[in-house]
């Protein structure tokens, strides 16, 4: 084994076991949370799918390339492909509409009692189910690709025409236009949902400025207080966004690199950078739910259990 492929294997190895046992963890405690209280706040139930789909972006791709990379399993013949492909972008795609799902509660949630937006917010707590429902169907629908053009890595120019080289895998499209046309559907479906949560990220922290301000002017500008749950609700909200922006927004980059750039088709160089930064995200986020929510805090046994975004924004029940 070459140092390439070794480190190739060790960099995903971090990623499964960071983000296996963050994920687990964060679901293991709303679980809990629900069985002891008898339901979850729609925040939570959002939260929770997001694990549930991050811990299937880290624990299908990320684990089995650790595998496949130290020949301990092999699963990328043709149908393994298929499914790997399919599942990981199905669930990639799907943690980022269900961050983007969480900001937008998030957003609502800072809308006056009684006012049109409050409505919108209880409205989309009730049907929470429905828009996770929906969110499956049209992302599945939208990275059907692999089922159709995914294959195991073998000796043959033929796929190097309009194909891309996933390290195990390829994916030959049968044009340039197919393959050009899948690329700007995928961009396309990560570039909305990231300007939609910017703005709801944006809209919160506005709103968390203004009330920041009349609370100090009410206060005469007395004694300094200490970080109030608002201020961690901001942190909390624009840690997840920006961490999303900057890792998606590497892997979209490397995405349109891909498709502009004929060299890198025959190389699985910049896919194994795609994959490794849109994982990165998968594994990362559980931390900050971990450190910043307050029922898998306190699930957790993790001590003094902070004030979440969740917590912060959401009326009570």
């Amino acid at each position: 084994m070459n140092s390439d492929t070794l480190t190739r294997g060790l960099l995903f190895l971090s990623l499964a076991a960071a983000g296996v046992p963050g994920n687990g963890a964060v679901i293991c405690a709303f679980l809990s949370v629900a069985y002891h209280e008898g339901r979850l706040s729609p925040a939570d139930a959002i939260v929770l799918h997001l694990a549930s789909a991050n811990l299937m972006v880290v624990g299908i791709r990320c684990l089995l390339e650790v595998l496949a990379t130290f020949e301990v399993y092999n699963v990328f013949n043709d149908t393994g492909c298929k499914a790997v492909i399919f599942v990981y972008r199905t669930t990639r795609s799907l943690s980022i509409w269900l961050t983007f799902v969480l900001s937008a509660y998030q957003c609502l949630s800072v809308a006056p009692p009684g006012s049109r937006w409050a409505s919108v917010r209880a409205t989309l707590g009730q049907y929470l189910v429905a828009v996770f429902v929906a969110l499956w169907l049209i992302n599945t629908s939208m990275s059907a690709a692999p089922l159709l053009f995914a294959v195991g890595a073998r000796n043959d120019s033929r796929l190097l025409q309009n194909g891309i080289n996933v390290e195990f895998c390829f994916l030959s499209f049968p044009s340039k236009l197919s393959r050009d046309a899948n690329g700007a559907a995928q961009v396309g479906r990560d570039v909305v949902p990231m300007a939609l949560m910017a703005t709801a990220s944006l809209v919160i922290l506005v709103f968390l400025h203004r009330h920041s301000r009349q609370v100090k002017g009410l206060r005469g500008g007395g004694a300094r207080q200490g970080p109030s749950s608002e201020r961690r609700a901001a942190v909390t909200v624009v840690t997840l966004v920006t961490l999303y922006v900057l890792f998606y927004g590497v892997d979209n980059g490397l995405w349109v690199y891909t498709l502009t750039v004929p060299q890198t088709l025959g190389s699985s160089l910049v896919s194994d950078l795609r994959i490794f930064f849109s994982s990165l995200y998968a594994a990362i986020s559980p931390v900050v739910i971990i450190v910043s929510n307050k029922k898998v805090n306190k699930q957790l046994n993790c001590g003094k259990e902070p004030k979440t975004l969740s917590d912060a924004a959401q009326p009570s029940d």
